[in-house]
């Protein structure tokens, strides 16, 4: 439902609440403000580089959750296509979702491997 709304509201990460956010998700904040200082003023929109679109960080947090309960890999195999989708409709001017989408991305698929790997071992 998230995925077809035109006007999707966002967190902005200002440095007073990288806090309390996710371990991996304030790591991310600190690298991408390392590479690219200008993030932090924006530019033509203030807020495309310093902020979460809600769809985005609700992806990486269903994604947190169902690794974290140890949902079966059908059901994060079906949220990876979710974030896969998201990305093909992100702009490319969204420097923190598109990084965001990304790590949500490569956290899924190493669970799945390991998941895979592990079910491989005990059979």
């Amino acid at each position: 439902m998230l995925i077809n709304i035109n006007g999707i509201s966002c967190v902005i990460v200002y440095p007073e609440f990288i806090q309390l956010m996710d371990d991996d998700i304030a790591s991310l904040v600190g690298l991408m403000l390392i590479v690219n200082p200008s993030c932090r003023s924006g530019g033509g929109d203030e807020y495309d580089n310093s902020s979460i679109r809600q769809l985005y960080l609700s992806l990486y947090l269903m994604a947190q959750c169902q690794m974290k309960l140890h949902y079966p890999v059908t059901s994060l195999a079906q949220t990876l296509d979710y974030v896969e989708g998201a990305r093909r409709r992100l702009r490319k001017g969204y420097t923190f979702d598109q990084l965001l989408l990304k790590l949500t991305e490569r956290k899924i698929v190493l669970y799945i491997s390991s998941e895979i790997s592990d079910e491989a071992i005990l059979s």
